[in-house]
This record gives C-alpha cells, sequence and structure tokens, in this order.
C-alpha cells in the first residue's frame, strides 16, 4: 500500500483546508501510518495531533452494541426480549414486538427523531426545543417515539439513530449506571482507550477538536464576495453531550485500541465476539448479499466473502470511519473535525487496500 500517496493528498487536503483530522492505518496490527493534519481549533490555530479527540458521531453505535452483547451476556436480557416490556415503555407507537437484535441491526422500523433516509435534517429537531435540554438518554424519548413506525418489526431494514438510544436504556436499567459511566468503565477502560471519553461541549476539556462546517460567502450577505469562506461552530446542530447514538470523543489510536480489543476477545465472549464480526441482514434497498448490517457494523460482501467492514460517523461538524478489510488484514481509522472531511480520502484509500 501506498501511504506515502495517502500522507500527500491529506497534507494537500489539509492546507486548503478540505481536511483537518488524523489518520491512522495498520496491516496486521504494524502501523503504516499514523499521521494528523489541518486544526483541531481554527479559531486559536492549534494543529490536529495524534492526541486530538475527535467527534465520533455515529461511530458511538460501535461501542452501544458491544455494550449491549456485554449485558446480553451477563443474563440482562436475551435478543429477543420485548423492548417495551423491558423498559416499561407504555403508550407510544413502538410495537412491543420490537427486540434488542432488531434495534442492533436497525430492522426494528421504529420512528427515527430525524429520518436520515427521508432527508431529515438532525439540526431541525431542536428548532422548538433546546438543544441543551438533551442530556440524558430519557431525553431523547419525546423526539421520537409517538412517530408511527416505517415498516412492522423485522419486515425491513432501515437505518435509526434512536434503535440505539432503546439499547443504551437497556443497557442503564440492565446496570443501574448511566449509559455513559458503563461506556467508560467496561469498554473504553478494558479496552485500553484511555483518552476517549464523552465530553460536554459546555465544559473545558483539553484535545477536543472544534467541530466546524464552513459557509459561503453567499449564504452570509449579498455583498460579500461569492466563494469566501468562514467558518460555523457546530454547537447548536446537536445535543450538548455524546449519547448511545453518537457523540463519543476518541483518538485515531483508541478507535483502533477498540477494534483489538474487540477482535481477540477482550470486550465479550467468544459466541458475541463472532456475532459482532459477522452480518445479519440484507439492506433490503440494495442489492441483496452486497451490504450487510449487523451489530454496529455494516458489511461489504463479495461472492460470499466479507471484503470489509465498517461503522461510519457523520454530523455537523464530524465525520470518522472505523474500517477493516480481513483479506490484507488492513485497519484504518480516520477521523475529521468537518463534515465532509473523510470521504474522498477514504475513497482513495480504499482502491489503494483493493482487497
Amino acid at each position: 500500500m501506498d501511504v506515502a500517496a495517502i500522507h500527500e493528498e491529506l497534507s494537500a487536503r489539509a492546507q486548503d483546508d478540505r481536511f483537518f483530522g488524523a489518520v491512522r492505518i495498520d496491516r496486521a496490527g504494524v502501523p503504516l501510518l499514523r499521521a494528523a493534519y489541518g486544526w483541531a481549533s481554527l479559531t486559536w490555530r492549534v494543529p490536529c495531533s495524534l492526541d486530538t479527540r475527535f467527534d465520533t458521531a455515529s461511530i458511538t453505535k460501535l461501542f452501544t452494541a458491544a455494550a449491549t452483547l456485554q449485558q446480553r451476556d451477563a443474563g440482562a436480557f436475551t435478543l429477543d426480549t420485548s423492548v417495551i416490556d423491558y423498559l416499561e415503555l407504555t403508550g407510544t407507537a413502538i410495537s412491543p414486538e420490537v427486540t434488542p437484535y432488531q434495534l442492533l441491526t436497525h430492522t426494528s422500523g421504529i420512528g427515527d427523531d430525524a429520518d436520515e433516509e427521508a432527508g431529515e435534517n438532525y439540526a431541525d429537531v431542536f428548532l422548538s426545543r433546546p438543544n441543551y435540554s438533551v442530556r440524558e438518554t430519557a431525553d431523547f424519548l419525546p423526539q421520537f417515539v409517538h412517530k408511527p413506525p416505517n415498516f412492522a418489526p423485522g419486515q425491513g431494514c432501515r437505518y435509526c439513530n434512536c434503535s440505539y438510544i432503546l439499547l443504551g436504556m437497556m443497557i442503564e436499567r440492565a446496570t443501574g449506571m448511566s449509559f455513559r459511566k458503563y461506556v467508560t468503565e467496561h469498554i473504553f477502560g478494558p479496552a485500553g482507550m484511555q483518552r476517549s471519553g464523552f465530553f460536554s461541549m459546555d465544559v473545558v476539556e483539553p484535545d477536543v477538536a472544534e467541530g466546524l462546517t464552513p459557509i459561503v460567502a453567499e449564504d452570509r450577505h449579498e455583498s460579500e464576495s461569492a466563494g469566501v469562506t468562514e467558518w460555523r461552530r457546530s454547537i447548536y446542530s446537536y445535543p450538548p453531550i455524546g449519547s448511545p447514538d453518537g457523540g463519543a470523543h476518541v483518538t485515531v489510536d483508541d478507535l483502533v485500541n477498540f477494534h483489538e480489543a474487540l477482535v481477540r476477545g477482550a470486550l465479550l465472549g467468544p459466541d458475541s465476539t463472532a456475532a459482532m464480526l459477522v452480518p445479519h441482514e440484507d439492506y433490503r434497498q440494495r442489492p441483496p448479499g452486497l451490504h450487510r448490517t449487523g451489530f454496529g457494523f455494516e458489511f461489504e460482501t463479495i461472492d460470499g466473502r466479507v471484503r470489509s467492514y465498517w461503522k461510519e460517523g457523520i454530523n455537523t461538524g464530524a465525520s470518522g470511519m472505523l474500517k477493516h478489510y480481513p483479506k490484507p488484514g488492513v485497519t484504518v481509522a480516520i477521523l475529521s473535525n468537518l463534515e465532509e472531511g473523510v470521504w474522498e480520502p477514504l475513497k482513495m484509500i480504499d482502491e489503494l487496500v483493493g482487497a
């Protein structure tokens, strides 16, 4: 793999503000590239480093999936348990037939607070409700529990953030701990993710990247020169602290540490480890068998073989990817504090891996 070409491309993108972030690429556990680019804080001109913690957005769902399987292994519930009965959430639009398995694989059909596949914008959720009022897992409930389902449980596959909110509530009910405390102690700790955490935007925390969105002049004022770019901080676009569906902050090294710990069985028992590393359902709106979903991860399969599995994250002021290619044994972790930061570099990496 030509990691020098990847480094050159990322450096060029950082020069013209198209990529701020960090990347790590390993083969068989040996780092081929560990580097940071651009600005962690454009306001104060603080450069990104390998110690910078980035918002992972939906990559957080991997930690929730692992925590869910830990509690399944502990006997708190099964993957066929009725979520509504377990949480005592009566009087909602969610069917009592919905199970943790369906929540993990996005096959529950429940309504989402911002349905990405329907083109809904997550920031619009907070037009009539202050985002800073959503701090605890249960605070999300009014945003989705009364929305009609998209399909009957198990009869489709549609990406749903709030599926993982319900899983987080099950973890809290099972353990008597807050979701963030549980994941910090039982996922980040055993995985050696020493710099990872859930950091609130209204609390000073060192080495946390500033989420940014570029805005062009024509969006600001007609008299300004078109094409001139300024920047907006992403402080009003989502809740002030991470939750089971997104928002944990990690370094690229810690993201690789998570994958390594998962694969070697440091987080889950043998059966649950195996279950998390294989696909379970087809994305039904796509060609059968090519793009499948599992417990947190998604899978690309070719002729029945898993070419790669991954979890991506995207939000205003955040993008990221953890991706593994089994045949060449290559793991990629890339995090950015720009919403569009990682996608073009990832295409290049994917072509160079060519697994």
